[in-house]
């Protein structure tokens, strides 16, 4: 696709958006209870995604991709999200926080050996970044490569922690240090499941995204070829930096998909739902409720599409408009879907009711790819002086 000049969606994008949601409907909803009983999405759907071309869109045509633009992402995202945030986030981060680092900074090798199954789905990827003591604090990992004398290769040392897709990947990217020299002594690595020296945790318990699975991920003595490096020794902490803004945009339109699922929910609950005698919506308390949460979900998903627009047009302040999305479409799915589960009442707190499973999976938006106090930082620092 190409790249958008506004964050107003061509016929292109409502194209594709129609299909995308035909494939939810069709692939992702039946298989969502199934997923979150089992911890992961069905290996087939994975697949059913790369058949359909949902996984490749940030690698290039070139090498087997799509070529989309960063607003096709935001709304694969933001429809993924509203059948199921851990089958969303499964998807999103093999196709679009972890693939494009091997797409953008790999060699042709690289590229060669891994595009294909990451694209298609028989592979999936994580990426191994952060650690327990490092939080958002990517240029404090501790995580050592330790050159092997006479071979070229590299020795890892370190435990990464919260680690998506872990227990399902084929190909993991690591970041480790190779110098001292703070965020400038950064590289990051290929490191394929099954490498000795790589061992993985049992799945963490989450408050939410039950259908990802999730782990500590171990590098003791794991020693790896000087071709596993990833794109610049020294120069893995900038790569991440650049591609974080499109986690974090794709983040934010999860925020998007869950309101948006939430809210048209209990749009439809208060229409049917009568109390005293007469339906839910007549009172005015209510759909002014309702309204009010359309205006706060229109300003996130047009502060998403607007950052999406930006990265893509190189825009000076797409930085701080994907710090702004990311910021504000996280709180408002937060709000949006508590007060959604109010609307439900004692429907809402119960597990069978959607509403409850996004309220949980809606939680950690605040928090993965950038707290909202890292957001907070982002813009603080283009404050006028």
């Amino acid at each position: 696709m190409a790249a958008a000049n506004s964050w107003e969606l061509d016929d292109e994008h409502e194209e594709f958006r129609a299909s995308v949601r035909a494939f939810v409907d069709r692939h992702v909803r039946p298989v969502v209870e199934e997923s979150e009983a089992a911890g992961r999405p069905p290996a087939a759907l994975l697949k059913e995604m790369g058949s359909a071309g949902l996984l490749g869109l940030a690698v290039d045509e070139a090498d087997g991709g799509g070529g989309g633009d960063s607003l096709a992402i935001v709304v694969l995202a933001e429809e993924l999200a509203r059948a199921s945030g851990g089958i969303a986030v499964t998807a999103l981060v093999t196709g679009y926080m972890s693939t494009p680092h091997i797409a953008h900074f790999g060699t042709a090798g690289q590229r060669a050996r891994y595009l294909p199954g990451l694209i298609s789905g028989e592979k999936i990827a994580a990426i191994a970044v952060t650690e327990p003591g490092t939080g958002s604090n990517v240029g404090g990992i501790i995580t050592r490569a330790t050159p092997v004398p006479g071979s070229g290769g590299f020795r890892l040392d370190g435990t990464k922690m919260f680690i998506t897709n872990a227990g399902i990947a084929d190909v993991f990217v690591v970041a480790a240090r190779t110098s001292s020299d703070g965020p400038r002594g950064i590289t990051t690595f290929i490191v394929e499941a099954g490498h000795p020296g790589l061992s993985l945790g049992q799945p963490l318990r989450k408050m939410g995204w039950h259908a990802s699975d999730t782990r500590e991920v171990i590098l003791a003595d794991c020693q790896v070829a000087a071709d596993a490096v990833l794109g610049e020794q020294n120069r893995g902490f900038h790569q991440i930096m650049s591609a974080f803004q499109l986690e974090r945009l794709t983040l934010a339109a999860m925020g998007v998909g869950h309101a948006e699922e939430c809210l048209q929910a209990a749009t439809t609950y208060a229409r049917d739902r009568e109390v005293f005698g007469v339906p839910l919506i007549s009172l005015q308390a209510t759909r002014h409720r309702l309204a009010a949460m359309s205006v706060e979900l229109e300003a996130a998903r047009v502060l998403t599409y607007r950052a999406a627009a930006r990265l893509d047009a190189g825009h000076p302040e797409a930085d701080r408009s994907v710090a702004m999305a990311k910021y504000h479409a996280a709180i408002a799915a937060n709000h949006i879907v508590d007060e959604c589960v109010q609307l439900f009442g004692g429907s809402g707190f119960l597990e069978e009711t959607p509403v409850a499973r996004h309220f949980r999976d809606a939680r950690v938006l605040r928090i993965g790819g950038g707290t909202d106090e890292i957001q907070l930082e982002i813009l603080a620092k283009g404050l006028p002086t």
